[in-house]
């Protein structure tokens, strides 16, 4: 008969062979990484959903472009796309408007700065999910490594006896399934987060970018009208 304490989990994973608890040790700190990156993107989303949403609030108010410029250059709010593509586009506009350039230089300076902007804006937005996939992807084959190391001792452990039983065989057998459990429990997190703030990070660069093409026809209207009144 198999000895229920010593099929409990602890004393399962304590006697495990050394690979199979490498495995597990490695497992289980790519699932607290993948945790910590989880809740750290949540929150950075957060704010830069409601930044965003806060930002272009203002920006449709109806403000003075200047005033709005001058205010979030000196309270800039990092997690905010659409602002630091307002700040980056209008800083460069106001500075190549002080020259006698022609508004389609004005205009191609201006959009080169917002479009990096935005790229780093996109950068910003996934960085790390990379590793979540990573995690996702590969967390189940580590955990079936162990797995099939940890029955390939039970059955040298069988070589080893005269006659087979179940108390010979299952330690190892459940010791070995423990690694697989383990990798789904760091995967289904990583690939369940990943998909949901891959998406969201599409849906906010996504608004960014169409804040930048309005932004540009509010400075076209701008540039085109300055040189008209001179």
């Amino acid at each position: 008969m198999v000895d229920a304490e010593a099929m409990s989990l602890w004393a399962l994973i304590s006697t495990a062979g050394p690979v199979v608890q490498l495995v597990m040790l490695l497992l289980v700190t790519l699932s607290v990484l993948s945790w910590v990156v989880i809740v750290m993107r949540y929150r950075l989303l957060k704010r830069a959903q409601q930044g965003s949403e806060a930002f272009e609030e203002r920006f449709w108010s109806g403000e003075d472009l200047a005033s709005l410029y001058q205010q979030v250059k000196k309270d800039p709010d990092p997690d905010s796309g659409p602002e630091t593509i307002f700040r980056a586009g209008f800083q460069e506009f106001v500075r190549l408007s002080r020259g006698s350039r022609h508004p389609s230089a004005i205009m191609e300076g201006s959009q080169r700065a917002m479009r990096v902007a935005l790229q780093r804006e996109q950068a910003r937005l996934n960085l790390h999910l990379p590793f979540l996939a990573t995690v996702g992807s590969t967390s189940p084959y580590i955990g079936l490594f162990g797995t099939v190391w940890g029955i390939m001792n039970s059955f040298r452990a069988l070589a080893n006896v005269s006659q087979a039983s179940l108390a010979v065989v299952a330690p190892g057998i459940a010791e070995a399934l423990i690694a697989t459990a383990m990798g789904l429990f760091a995967a289904i997190p990583a690939v369940v987060a990943y998909n949901r703030y891959a998406s969201a990070a599409d849906v906010l660069v996504g608004e960014s970018e169409m804040f930048a093409e309005e932004f540009s026809s509010v400075l076209h209207r701008e540039a085109h009208g300055r040189e008209d009144s001179q």
